[in-house]
């Protein structure tokens, strides 16, 4: 299993609660649909203003691949990076790898609807 890290950081200027609306109604529900995986999305408050980063879980980097060019194609995705894109100053991505006594080693590691819960097999 891997862990995708996404940073990005939007110009000064832009409102947070413009990206983060884009994002959630359009861009997130493809995602999620086709990506699986999700395990959160979050905002800054102390450090570098105007930052967000979000998690998420693959089986393997060919999975991410593979899911990845799945969502590029969706025409609701292009939709979402038209509005998003012109937000963004920098973007920022590292993959990991769990260690052997991560808590979180292997799929499924799912958020259900509401945000709130994780499962996932030791």
């Amino acid at each position: 299993m891997f862990i995708e890290q996404r940073t990005y950081i939007l110009h000064t200027g832009v409102k947070l609660a413009d990206f983060l609306d884009a994002y959630e109604n359009i861009g997130l529900p493809v995602q999620r649909r086709i990506q699986r995986g999700f395990l959160g999305y979050f905002v800054s408050e102390i450090g570098t203003l105007n930052q967000m980063m979000h998690l998420w879980a693959y089986d393997s980097l060919d999975d991410r691949d593979r899911r990845r060019d799945e969502v590029a194609a969706e025409p609701e995705w292009q939709r979402c990076l038209e509005i998003i894109r012109p937000m963004i100053k920098s973007m920022e991505n590292t993959i990991y790898k769990p260690t052997g006594f991560s808590p979180i080693r292997s799929l499924p590691v799912e958020c259900d609807d509401f945000g709130t819960a994780f499962t996932w097999q030791r």
